[in-house]
């Protein structure tokens, strides 16, 4: 057996077992173009993987936090080696483990992602109509052709945005309607694997270190840019797995983020920021500070003025 068939029978079983749970539950009738069992299926395949990777997920949040704490002698160690970058990064180094911070943590997660994903398109990808191999992977004649005849929309879960036109109507459906489902779960695909990692990156921060950086404008930008390209070859499903796996990373990050904030930057930009905000709890302070210095100052009733005209005047003449 090859290397990766454990993860292909593993994936096959965690999808095969939800499917059979939502076709004891709802009828066999399409609604709105769409089988909901095989929707579900892969909706609760994407519940269970994250379930499962969500403990690392808040191991990632926490590394971050060390890694932002680690900023001012990160600076340090750059600036007093930086004509030795060799030194430099074994400094670093030595400064991560001994503080217990991973600069990679932070793509582990996706990284651990990858290889569910991977497997899901090699199972579905031989869920087609030419295929005659109809027991692949733990599958039964009868839920192979039940997802062959499950639709979107009433596009083909099987089928991806190059399907040929003959395919698709040697089952009754046809290249437009695919075309525009596989469109825009692509650009869906590609918005919210963009937004999931912007909004880690706005809330903890750029990283410093050159080559955490690299790998947050890596996810930021390069693996969007990747899913628009590779995206036509994905089947339906797996688009639609991706979709709904980057949606429940934003509630997630959302969740965690807000549970784990980020350390607030301390500064005087920062006092200035706050001070300036209208009706805070700073602006009000300041200004009564502000009021409480202007009566301290300001001359108590009945005083004399300490240097008044008359008496400028009597020193001019004892002259």
């Amino acid at each position: 057996m090859f290397p990766l068939e454990w993860l292909y029978w593993s994936i096959s079983w965690l999808l095969l077992s939800w499917h059979s749970l939502w076709d004891m539950i709802l009828p066999e009738n399409a609604f709105l173009g769409t089988n909901w069992d095989w929707i579900l299926a892969i909706v609760f395949l994407v519940l269970t993987v994250r379930t499962i990777l969500f403990p690392l997920f808040v191991k990632q949040i926490k590394s971050q936090r060390a890694m932002q704490a680690l900023q001012p002698k990160v600076k340090e160690l750059q600036a007093k080696y930086k004509h030795d970058r060799q030194e430099m990064q074994r400094q670093l180094m030595e400064l991560y483990r001994k503080e217990k911070a991973n600069p990679l943590m932070g793509c582990l997660p996706m990284l651990l992602q990858a290889p569910v994903f991977i497997g899901l398109l090699h199972v579905l990808r031989r869920v087609h109509p030419g295929n005659t191999q109809t027991d692949l992977y733990g599958w039964s004649t009868e839920q192979f052709d039940s997802f062959l005849g499950s639709r979107l929309f009433n596009a083909p879960i099987w089928s991806s945005f190059n399907t040929p036109d003959a395919d698709l109507q040697a089952v009754g459906s046809g290249t437009i309607t695919v075309k525009i489902i596989c469109a825009v779960l692509i650009a869906c695909m590609v918005a919210t694997t963009y937004m999931t990692s912007r909004q880690m990156i706005l809330k903890t921060g750029w990283a410093e270190d050159r080559q955490q950086k690299m790998m947050q404008r890596l996810m930021l930008y390069g693996i969007p840019a990747t899913l628009l390209i590779s995206g036509v070859m994905f089947p339906i499903g797996v688009v639609l797995y991706w979709v709904i796996s980057n949606a429940f990373s934003l509630g997630q990050q959302m969740w965690v983020l807000r549970k784990f904030p980020p350390p607030k930057m301390a500064g005087s930009n920062g006092a200035k920021t706050a001070a300036g905000k209208p009706g805070s709890k700073a602006a009000e302070k300041a200004r009564a500070e502000a009021v409480a210095r202007a009566k301290e100052l300001a001359p108590k009733p009945g005083a004399k003025p300490a240097n008044s005209k008359k008496g400028g005047t009597r020193k001019g003449a004892g002259k």
